[in-house]
């Protein structure tokens, strides 16, 4: 399938007006600058429509008019048109981001109902597991022969999550629309967090992927999730949420095959959830609108630091349900404020660092993004009818995405292929037809298709 995509061109997009007002250079947080320097990518699909313009013959107009309006877009989400340097400080407004067009001699809905990680790379304007991200934004469109697009987005995590990165891309979609009212961002998180003089250009460089970990997605349907809460719920366990059953799920399994590997060792597990800070500082809506990394690990242990030699070991699947939830919830007003003025969240941080790099420590890290609108980003095509992420840049990084349908919940894993293989084996037993979500979407699909 690679074959069949062709660069048509590649051109440098930057603000439509100069950035006068804003600083010249603009400083990280000390949030920003705990990231390493790497890529998240995302894709979405759209499907020809011709009533809305998105047809075959007309991809010289619809491209002008992503650029324009990208450049329009850009003038209110400056940074991202600039690069960093020193670590700490966003430069070169005019830097510009990277707009790529190119072509692709396959059928959309092949491509979309045949998900293979590897072949989605080709839809995005980089590899994401590759090189550091020298440019803060790059962008590819990609046309299909049936005439549906493909919009492939790679930002830097250096100075956006995930919150970040929607709100621009909501504002890009609602330019491109020919809307002038959206959300407005303030880029002043480093007036909260203020950078510090830390060590080294990657305080967790040690995160970063490699040749070994490859990245295999995984749905949990319906089905699946309501299995999943009936065997935590056993444990007197109340509503728990999509995102702590699946994650929870993922990381009672890491852990089952570390321990299978090497039984004698003594290890301590760990679980890293991304927490979005942004509705958890009082007063309410404080955080709202401030754009960059406005989020911090949650983190969660297993009391499984002896030496084990049998899988029942692991603490059981309620109890770590249970432990995400209570490493969410500590993130609370009080310990963010401490984290503002002092060093308790570095300090916590310091704790995990010191026995990973000593190997007495093994870690799952999760990032949520079902909360996003994510299927409701419209350039004037109409909705998306599918949002992937795909190769990803971190050692055992999940990213939990709403299925196509919203019922379920798609979890893209970035492990050694035997994590991987164990795991599909896991769930493949959760009591489930394993079919519906997937079979509900493509029924829906192809019903758009043929309407």
């Amino acid at each position: 399938m690679g074959d069949g995509v062709q660069e048509i061109s590649r051109v440098i997009i930057k603000p439509s007006s100069e950035t006068t007002g804003h600083p010249t250079n603009l400083k990280l947080s000390y949030l920003d600058q705990l990231i390493p320097s790497f890529y998240i990518p995302l894709i979405f699909f759209y499907k020809a429509d011709e009533s809305r313009g998105l047809t075959t013959s007309n991809h010289v107009q619809l491209c002008q008019q992503l650029k324009q309006s990208l450049s329009n877009t850009l003038t209110s989400f400056y940074p991202l048109a600039g690069r960093i340097e020193e670590n700490f400080v966003v430069d070169s407004w005019n830097f510009g981001v990277e707009f790529i067009e190119a072509r692709a001699h396959v059928q959309l809905m092949d491509v979309i109902q045949g998900p293979d990680t590897e072949d989605f790379k080709q839809y995005l304007p980089l590899d994401p597991t590759t090189g550091e991200a020298r440019r803060l934004l790059v962008v590819k469109i990609t046309f299909f022969d049936c005439g549906g697009v493909a919009l492939g987005l790679c930002f830097s995590h250096k100075v956006a999550d995930f919150t970040s990165i929607m709100a621009f891309a909501n504002a890009w979609a609602a330019t491109c629309r020919g809307e002038t009212e959206f959300s407005r961002f303030i880029f002043n998180l480093d007036s909260y967090f203020p950078a510090r003089d830390f060590p080294g250009s990657d305080f967790w460089g040690f995160l970063l992927s490699d040749e070994n970990y490859v990245t295999k997605r995984f749905v949990f349907d319906e089905e699946k999730l309501a299995a999943l809460k009936q065997e935590a719920t056993s444990s007197s366990l109340k509503d728990p949420t999509r995102v702590e059953l699946v994650s929870a799920f993922i990381w009672k399994h890491f852990m089952e095959l570390a321990k299978s590997k090497n039984q004698e060792a003594r290890k301590t597990f760990a679980a890293m959830h991304a927490v979005n800070l942004r509705a958890r500082k009082f007063p309410p809506g404080l955080l709202e609108n401030v754009f960059g990394n406005c989020l911090m690990s949650g983190l969660a242990f297993s009391d499984t630091n002896v030496t084990c030699d049998q899988y029942n070991s692991v603490e059981e699947y309620g109890d770590l349900v249970r432990k995400l939830r209570s490493s969410f919830k500590r993130i609370s007003d009080d310990y963010i404020a401490e984290a503002q003025s002092g060093d308790r969240y570095l300090n916590d941080l310091y704790k995990l660092l010191s026995p990973v790099l000593k190997g007495e420590l093994e870690y799952c890290s999760f990032s949520s993004w079902c909360r996003f609108p994510v299927y409701e980003v419209d350039y004037g095509w109409g909705n998306p009818i599918w949002l992937c992420t795909t190769a990803l840049p971190l050692k055992n990084l999940t990213v939990l995405v709403n299925s196509r349908c919203g019922e379920g919940i798609e979890a893209w894993v970035n492990m050694q292929q035997d994590n991987l293989e164990m795991l599909e084996t896991q769930i493949k037993l959760i009591p489930s037809t394993g079919l519906k979500d997937l079979d509900a979407c493509g029924k829906r699909l192809q019903g758009k298709s043929s309407s």
